[in-house]
């Protein structure tokens, strides 16, 4: 195994021990919905923050609306005694989402040769196929070149 193949490992295992599906964001956004858990109303945020309750409100439209910086749901959340944390959850293991790819990529290549090779007359059956794809996607999440996640 190559270094680039162990630090890629490392990371994937990272983002796998993220666990999936189990942060929702609610309704009303996380601040307010923390605010109002904690019984704290907009002023007494505003005031533990130094800001006035006009930013406040601002800030809580603006998470629903996806417009809030990670810096300001820092402060926020410190300004309540929390602690902000994001993460990108993958819809599976990482893995999962490379091996899609891997046979996107696979299906592409191996089809623009098929098209060339029935051109030719030379058509090769489906298991044929399927195998050249199979293979090619071994070959392609090994190598993980640097078009691997180009479309084209």
């Amino acid at each position: 195994m190559s270094v680039k193949q162990a630090v890629r490992e490392q990371y994937q295992a990272t983002v796998n021990r993220v666990p999936v599906g189990t942060i929702h964001l609610p309704a009303e956004g996380w601040i307010r919905t923390v605010r109002k858990a904690l019984g704290m109303s907009g002023a007494q945020l505003a005031q533990r923050m130094g800001v006035t309750r006009a930013r406040i409100a601002q800030a809580e439209r603006a998470e629903l609306d996806g417009g809030v910086t990670l810096k300001s749901m820092q402060a926020t959340a410190e300004a309540m005694g929390c602690r902000f944390v994001y993460a990108f959850e993958p819809p599976a293991a990482i893995e999962t989402i490379i091996v899609a790819q891997a046979r996107k990529k696979a299906e592409a290549i191996v089809g623009a040769a098929a098209r060339h090779m029935a051109l030719e007359d030379q058509t090769v059956s489906d298991s044929r196929t399927e195998q050249e794809v199979s293979r090619l996607m071994r070959e392609l999440i090994h190598e993980m070149p640097a078009d691997f996640w180009q479309d084209k």
